[in-house]
């Protein structure tokens, strides 16, 4: 018996933790969406008033419509350029491999406080190196935190910049597993480097790439501190205009800035929701690949 249960009590530490500050959390959301939760009051059951309610908040729709915006302008590029440097850092001629390797991961171990600084200074209107660029070439300064898209573009340089290298370990550790014998045969009947890549790489990468366009659409669409810090002066509506506030921020600004608990769980819902579907839409999209010949 005890052999038996030896393998669940191994694993048991983990569920439990999961149970408590995982699935506990999560179920307390949905529970507490249905009230008017006042912090140190009354928690007046509403029903299913507050996502009346949400479904007719222009800032919920200018949230998600930021949210999308920034996800896309950093996951795209962001993985397939971890895909492509995955490519190159596999060479076999190339020199000092492990010093690149190791260099494309320290953007992922910089803190994200730093990060954000740093590209703030970048993206400035006044002394931003960007701006300095731009005026060289004859164009004006552009203020990036005060419009739409140059807020979406900043926000969503930081998050590629960061997380692009650990995509890159991903994809080059599943290259790594593809035996060089098949580049090799494939050299000498001829195929350049970019077939090779198309007809070798890219299929033994499938199953990874599965798995960064399902983390990247749950860690893109839940975007916060780079949008709150992007643009300190603006708070957590992150301007006047809500120009790059993210659904997460919404959320916190509800419940954590107005204390409109009950309101900022049902904006946790559907951030929940939403993210459920998207994942699962790339993940059927990118599966679907798996089944067609290269």
């Amino acid at each position: 018996m005890r052999e038996r249960l030896a393998p669940y009590a191994y694993i048991a530490p983990f569920f439990l933790l999961f149970a408590v500050f995982g699935l506990f959390p999560l179920l307390f959301t949905f529970y507490v969406a249905l009230f008017d939760w006042d912090p140190i009051g009354e928690h007046r059951y509403v029903g299913l008033q507050n996502f009346r309610v949400l479904m007719d908040d222009p800032r919920f729709w200018g949230a998600m419509r930021n949210t999308f915006s920034i996800w896309v302008l950093s996951t795209v590029p962001q993985l397939l350029v971890a895909l492509g440097i995955a490519h190159l850092l596999n060479n076999v001629r190339l020199r000092a491999a492990t010093f690149f390797r190791m260099v494309v991961l320290v953007p992922y171990v910089t803190s994200v406080a730093a990060t954000t600084i740093v590209f703030a200074q970048l993206f400035d209107r006044d002394y931003g190196l960007l701006n300095w660029f731009l005026e060289l070439l004859g164009f004006q300064h552009i203020e990036f935190t005060a419009s739409v898209w140059g807020s979406h573009l900043m926000i969503a340089a930081m998050v590629a910049w960061r997380w692009t290298g650990y995509n890159t370990l991903l994809y080059l550790a599943s290259l790594q597993a593809v035996p060089r014998e098949l580049y090799e045969a494939a050299s000498v009947d001829g195929a350049n480097g970019w077939q090779q890549f198309r007809r070798i790489s890219i299929p033994a990468l499938r199953p990874i790439i599965v798995f960064t366009v399902v983390t990247s659409t749950i860690g893109g669409l839940q975007i916060f501190t780079e949008a709150l810090l992007a643009n300190p002066s603006g708070g957590l509506s992150c301007g006047a205009a809500r120009q790059c506030q993210t659904l997460t921020l919404f959320l916190y600004e509800q419940a954590f800035g107005r204390f409109h608990f009950g309101y900022g769980a049902a904006v946790g819902v559907a951030l929940f929701v939403i993210v459920v579907i998207v994942s699962t839409i790339n993940y059927l999209l990118a599966t679907r690949i798996r089944w067609e010949r290269p």
